[in-house]
Order: C-alpha cells, then structure tokens, then sequence
C-alpha cells in the first residue's frame, strides 16, 4: 500500500477568535486614537481565552506613558465596562496617596502588634482582587495610577507582584495574583511630548503635516516617553513590564469624534435617569463647533471637552427639566445662538412614546 501524500494546511496566526474580535470592536468603539494601547489589550484578552498566559506571573504587566487627558484611564474603564459590565469594575490605587513609605500599610495592612493592625483592613486582599470576576471573564484589573507619585517603597512591592503575582499582607496572608491585568499609569514625558507638539498635531495653523512628519514625530514622541520613564524607574522595575505603550496627543479629528460619544452617553444618561422626563436632544453642526472650540486645549486632552460639555449642555439641560420646560418625549433641538458664544435650546415637536 502506497503512502497517502501528507497535505500540509497554512495556519494565519493573525486571525482572532470571534469573542476577541467582538471585544475589539466594542473597545474601538469606545476609544480613539489610541489604537496601540486598544491592540495590546486586545492581544492579552486572547492569551487569556487560549490560555496561554505565563504560569505564576500575571496575565499582563502594561505600563502606559501620555499627557493628562489622552485617555490612560479610559481605557482601562471602557474595557471593564465591555467584560465585566462596569466602568468601575477593577481596583484603582491613587499612587499619589502612598508619597511615604508608612502608607504602603493602606495596601497591604500592618504586621501583629503594629498600632491599627486590625482597625485597618488591607486594600489588596484577595477578595478585594477577585470580587468583579465573572464566569466568563475569571480575572481581574487591577490600576496603579500616576505610578511616579508613589514612593519608592510601592515600588519595591511592585517588583515582587510583577514579577511573580503574589503579594505577602501584613498578617502573612497571600494574595494570587496570576489572574490579574495589572496596568500602570504615567505622565512622565508629558513635558517633551507637549513641547514637541506646540502647535499641537492637527491644531496648527496654515501648516500641513504629512504622513511622514506625523510618523517620525510619532517615533519622537515614543522615545522621549521612554526615556523618562527609564530616568524614573530602576532598570529591574522596567524590565518586569511586558510593553510600555505610549498615548498619542489627541488632535480635533480625535476630539470630533470623541465628542460625538460623550453626547451620546449624555443622551443616555438622559434615557436611563429616574426624573420620569426622558427626551432626545440633537445638536447642530453649530452647537458641535462651539463645544469643540471651547473643549479644545492641548494641554489637557479629552478631559477639556468633557467640561465643556457638562458646563454648556448638561447644566443647562438640567435646568431646563428642573423647571419643567422639558417634558416627557420632547424633542430638543441644540444650537448656536446669534451672539457665537451660548448655546441656545428650543422644543421642535413630541415624538417619543409615554412608555419610554
């Protein structure tokens, strides 16, 4: 019996699974230009639902580097809020509450015998860790915000928890930490990336960037985040991260269309709020403008407009349904006055159902 010829069959190791890529497109969704940090994210979920993470290290150690307002934390939120059903639902350390050395007790809590070993209950236990798993999702976040602010106390405890996903509690208890996503916020390099983009990518005036300019001070900007952090951080800290990701600078096509989610989570916040008033609100091309002019600075990103639009739209749209000028099923039509600098609101026609 002759041998039967072997057919060999081409795998494509680029190709996703449909649960991560519906993951991805949800968190793509939801953040913009940011789409490193997005794929990093996406890659570690998919190592997870293959299970191929590292035995006795955690699932991912991602540091990330940017301006204020470029969105670090946001992606953090948006994809708890799409895995495990809530913006909130991970662990977020403020490093800049742990400036002394003493304050590591908070984290871990105080050694028998130590005043307030048993008046304050540690922050990291392993209940606290595992307390917004879910049965589809069995891992955690876990938010170490402005890393740089923390003594260098935490980060000596970081090592060990990087490195071998375990954390040793004032009362000897051990926390496992292997099913965790661990991700560490950072400004540092801000100052270089700004000054590098005075003017801002997108914001300058009568000068066009090309693609190569965008690329090569894409490539600057990496660096000098890179950089700063290797200044700040030990050489053993740096190398227990697996990637450093470092944030784009938002330009106005990132903030259109940034802007154009925030309105839409306000028309949701309207639908789901308990004042029996649910209306929907459209804004004109005018009243977009105003809000992007007046929520556009460099200096702090995303977080800019977002006060722009809780200061011009949502107060005065609280007002308006707090004094019953806004009822049930309007239909409210946002633009921009005659003067150029207030919005103007105006009732067009009823044309929801009462039982929204």
């Amino acid at each position: 019996m002759e041998p039967q010829a072997v057919k060999e069959v081409v795998l494509d190791p680029e190709r996703r699974g449909s649960e991560v890529l519906g993951f991805e497109r949800r968190l793509t969704g939801k953040i913009v230009g940011q789409d490193r940090a997005v794929r990093r994210i996406v890659n570690m979920y998919q190592i997870y639902l293959a299970g191929m993470a590292m035995p006795g290290r955690p699932i991912g150690n991602l540091l990330f580097l940017g301006p204020t307002g470029s969105g670090k934390t946001r992606v953090v939120e948006a994809s708890a809020d799409i895995l495990f059903g809530s913006p909130r639902a991970f662990i977020k350390i403020d490093c800049a509450e742990f400036q002394h050395s003493h304050e590591i007790a908070k984290l871990i809590g105080s050694p028998p015998a130590y005043l307030g070993h048993r008046e304050t209950p540690p922050i990291l236990t392993q209940e606290a860790v595992d307390q917004y798993q879910t049965d589809q999702c069995r891992f955690s976040f876990l938010l170490f915000d402005e890393i740089e602010k923390a003594n260098v106390t935490l980060w000596q405890l970081l090592l060990g928890i990087l490195d071998k996903a375990t954390l040793t509690l004032g009362d000897n208890r051990k926390v496992d930490l292997s099913r965790c996503v661990i991700f560490l916020t950072s400004n540092l390099g801000a100052v270089e990336m700004s000054e590098m983009l005075s003017g801002g990518i997108g914001f300058t005036s009568g000068v066009r960037t090309d693609e190569t300019n965008l690329a090569d001070i894409d490539r600057k900007m990496y660096h000098a985040a890179l950089d700063a952090a290797k200044r700040k951080f030990p050489p053993e800290f740096m190398n227990r991260l697996d990637k450093v990701v470092v944030f784009r600078t938002l330009n106005q096509q990132h903030l259109r269309q940034i802007l154009d989610i925030e309105l839409n989570d306000v028309q949701n916040r309207i639908i789901a709020s308990q004042s029996g008033k649910q209306f929907i609100f459209r804004c004109a091309g005018g009243a977009k403008e105003f809000l992007l002019r007046e929520g556009t600075d460099l200096k702090y990103g995303a977080r800019h407009l977002k006060r722009a639009i809780e200061r011009h739209l949502v107060y005065p749209i609280s007002n308006l349904i707090a004094t019953g000028q806004i009822g049930l099923g309007d239909v409210i039509k946002i633009d921009l006055g005659p003067s150029g600098d207030k919005l103007v609101f105006s009732k067009e026609r009823r044309a929801m159902s009462c039982s929204l």
